[in-house]
């Protein structure tokens, strides 16, 4: 009996360190197999701390939320006219206008140089953030943590968002544990993931430091110059609707975000632009599902490129109906003075 005892003693002390090895490794990264290989690249290519990067990971934690959000993205889940109420709600709008007139000087210099409308630009922070009210509760570093650990199917490209984070918050001397942002990892007034903190953030305001989570202004510049770098063209169209004629072919619609088919083809497809545009111009056809039935457009190059901020064709609907929608309210409080 006593032998007997004391093995299930010794059974019960081994039970009890798996459920607290279980329990630590849940609760934060230090020992997760991944994290050390990060670790371990990061120390060999880029120079960082062994140690510091050990004591960093045993503070990231595990977010369940995360991964359930990750499930169900909106833009999955809504058709457009479920979709399309969220952002514009009947608040965004106005919002936005005081938003352009509070950061007038902002925009004005931002679209000089960038080239970009006023109103996408803040459209982009209204969908994204309603004008910063919401930027995200959650620290970055579990966020990203989380979706490169725990994620598998998106763990290769948020693993390497976890390293961009890294070297962001070194070269812009930011403590890593305080940055907040999505659950995604995105940031600021924007909702930049790292890599494209890294490469599209400006200092718009000369202070030598590129803000984007309360620096207005470096938002304002950080989101005209994301979108001069993929290729915004200044002065063009976004959209077309198109008109429906006889035996239209509605398998070309929703093939490719990235314009495919010319004008002119898609005419002889059965749509027809209410827009003059071109016949060479080149566009991806859109099919959404509206308020009013399905709705067909002819997507053109700029609007390919607000798909590059969001992949998702309701999402770059979505910033360029509000985008509008600002701009008539702007221009009428505008002009009566």
């Amino acid at each position: 009996m006593i032998a007997g005892l004391k093995n299930i003693g010794m059974t019960m002390l081994l039970i009890s360190a798996s459920l607290t090895s279980t329990k630590s490794f849940a609760e934060n990264y230090a020992q997760h197999p991944q994290a050390i290989k990060l670790i371990d690249e990061m120390v060999a290519d880029h120079d960082f701390d062994r140690a510091e990067l050990e004591a960093l990971f045993a503070e990231a934690k595990k977010k369940q939320s995360i991964l359930k959000a990750m499930s169900r993205p909106a833009e999955k889940a809504l058709e457009w006219k479920d979709y399309r109420k969220i952002f514009l709600d009947g608040q965004r709008t106005p919002k936005g206008v005081e938003f352009w007139r509070k950061n007038q000087s902002a925009l004005d210099e931002a679209s000089e140089k960038y080239g970009v409308p006023q109103e996408i630009i803040v459209a982009i922070i209204g969908v994204e953030t309603r004008y910063g009210r919401i930027m995200g509760g959650y620290r970055v570093l579990d966020a990203l943590s989380t979706l490169a650990f725990d994620y598998p199917r998106r763990s290769e490209f948020f693993t390497k968002e976890l390293k961009h984070f890294l070297r962001l918050s070194r070269e812009q001397q930011q403590d890593p544990l305080a940055l907040k942002g999505s659950y995604a990892g995105a940031m600021g007034y924007g909702q930049f993931m790292p890599s494209s903190f890294r490469s599209y953030a400006v200092d718009f305001d000369g202070d030598k430091v590129a803000d984007i989570w309360k620096n207005k202004r470096d938002a304002i510049g950080s989101v005209a110059n994301y979108f001069k770098h993929h290729g915004w063209r200044q002065g063009a169209p976004v959209v077309a609707r198109a008109a429906l004629e006889k035996n239209f072919k509605s398998e070309l619609a929703n093939q490719s975000l990235k314009p495919k088919y010319t004008v002119s083809s898609l005419g002889e497809a059965g749509f027809k632009a209410m827009l003059d545009l071109p016949a060479d111009e080149v566009s991806s056809l859109v099919k959404l599902e509206g308020a009013k039935g399905t709705e067909y457009w002819l997507g053109l190059h700029n609007f390919y490129v607000i798909t590059r901020y969001n992949h998702s064709r309701m999402y770059a609907m979505a910033v360029y109906q509000l985008a509008q929608e600002i701009r008539k309210q702007y221009d009428l409080k505008k002009a009566k003075g």
